[in-house]
């Protein structure tokens, strides 16, 4: 379908003009129509690609849907095959919203995005405008603040524990990976949907929301000084920021220097230390309101 007036079967479907009502077959993975999907191994290239252009992908049924379930747009959908006709509705609303639907082989998949898309469907999705980080704080009671965490793998677990153990919000500083970033969507299962999230800046920007919120800070470190993780909990501080540090180095300086608690989780068998991602379940866990 070209230009011009729209057709009475598509007007009546409720779709654009210009957008077909199924899936278009494209065997060259150089296809501009494709660019948004061009190798999205390469994680520099994506880190800074998909911002610039206001875009992330979404992977697999159910991450797309709750993509869109969350109010992002669907700029195209790619599928192979087998994954028409379990996802005809998503070709249906994608054409009814301006956006259309990409049929490839998966041999053409593997060429374009650099892997095996074994989940079958991709959605370019766009952006929205982060949300003002005092407005967030606002009605906040539990938040999470992640400084410098760079790993996808982690963010997005820790994405998923902050939904599931009911963080009100996350906020990241500025050297924190992409939460939108494919890797990191899939592994929260597009639970990074459904946690608002903001990047204040610097940390002197950031402890002074949180403070002018009435938030306690407190930092999960190994220092001497610190309370446990249990002893927080018995505070049952009103409105209380749980912050994280960087894979390996753990918090710098200047966190641990603007937060008001130093806290531990207890360790046994010689252990002194878990993951970020696994360290913030137990923490969120055990400091949930009472």
């Amino acid at each position: 379908m070209t230009g011009g007036a729209p057709s009475a079967d598509a007007a009546s479907a409720g779709r654009k003009p210009g957008v077909p009502p199924g899936p278009v077959p494209v065997a060259d993975p150089a296809d501009p129509r494709l660019a948004d999907y061009t190798t999205l191994t390469d994680v520099a290239l994506r880190r800074r690609l998909e911002p610039e252009l206001g875009l992330f992908m979404a992977e697999g049924e159910k991450v797309i849907r709750r993509a869109l379930d969350a109010g992002y747009p669907m700029r195209s959908l790619l599928l192979t095959p087998r994954w028409v006709e379990p996802m005809a509705d998503l070709v249906a609303a994608a054409a009814a919203a301006g956006a259309p639907a990409w049929l490839v082989t998966e041999e053409t998949a593997e060429r374009l995005t650099g892997y095996h898309v074994h989940r079958g469907a991709l959605a370019a999705m766009a952006r929205l405008p982060l949300p003002d980080p005092a407005a967030l704080l606002a009605t906040a009671r539990r938040v999470a603040v992640f400084e410098d965490m760079v790993d996808h793998t982690n963010l997005g677990a820790a994405f998923r524990n902050a939904a599931a153990l009911g963080v009100d919000a996350v906020l990241l500083t500025p050297g924190c990976a992409d939460p939108l970033y494919r890797r990191a969507v899939k592994v929260s299962m597009g639970t990074v949907f459904k946690v608002p999230w903001a990047r204040p800046g610097p940390w002197k920007r950031t402890a002074e929301l949180l403070r002018g919120a009435g938030f306690t800070s407190a930092a999960l470190c190994l220092a001497e000084d610190s309370i446990t993780v249990d002893e927080l909990a018995d505070r049952n501080d009103e409105r209380l920021a749980l912050v994280f540090g960087t894979e390996g180095h753990g918090l710098s300086e200047r966190a641990l220097r603007a937060c008001d608690l130093r806290v531990r989780i207890p360790m046994a068998a010689g252990v002194d230390s878990l993951n970020v991602a696994a360290a913030s379940a137990v923490a969120f866990h055990v400091t949930r309101r009472r």
